[in-house]
């Protein structure tokens, strides 16, 4: 019986020890990101305001009825590459005008798009005017970004796929911090 009891007072002795780190002191996991988290994040905001500062710079040259598409960004060093970040911009960007009262088109469920695996929606220069006209498309917003050590650059445009006019342009930058390294696949 005193064997048992030792053993017991043992293994509650060691479990007690394990959960301890270094000078005594509790572990504790990571904390679980909320969705307060990610509401306090800037990256979601800063692309809205983005599409928003395209609208206002539109004006009147763009109307709410008629279509628009929107394109992945591109990596401005290899234009036929993106990644995650290129893919959600356009996405937010695209949901801002749409909560904006814009009509936009979802090229993700469209045939005779440029779409790569893991890559996105491409309009390439010479197909700006075939996609859009397809779609009956009043403008295209396309963009690209640049990576540095501490931000990505970000430019958004709203062309006019007729004739590639830029209706309007945006340009901001992102801090790299480790959910965008994430989205850029960087690690």
């Amino acid at each position: 019986m005193k064997r048992a009891a030792l053993a017991i007072a043992s293994v509650v002795a060691l479990s007690a020890c394990s959960s301890l780190g270094f000078n005594n002191a509790p572990v504790t996991a990571a904390p679980v990101p909320t969705w307060k988290d990610a509401e306090a994040n800037e990256f979601i905001p800063a692309n809205q305001r983005a599409a928003s500062a395209l609208i206002a710079a539109a004006g009147q040259q763009i109307d709410p009825s008629r279509p628009l598409i929107v394109a992945t960004l591109a990596n401005i060093n290899s234009l036929e590459d993106s990644s995650t970040f290129g893919r959600i911009i356009a996405e937010q960007v695209s949901g801002q005008f749409t909560r904006s009262g814009y009509k936009m088109i979802e090229m993700k469920f469209r045939e005779k798009v440029f779409i790569r695996q893991n890559v996105g929606e491409f309009l390439l220069t010479r197909e700006i005017k075939d996609v859009a006209q397809n779609h009956s498309a009043q403008a295209v917003i396309v963009g690209t970004y640049a990576e540095s050590d501490k931000l990505v650059f970000v430019n958004l445009k709203l062309i006019r796929p007729v004739d590639n006019v830029v209706i309007s342009t945006f340009d901001y930058a992102v801090p790299m911090d480790k959910t965008v390294k994430a989205l850029l696949g960087r690690r």
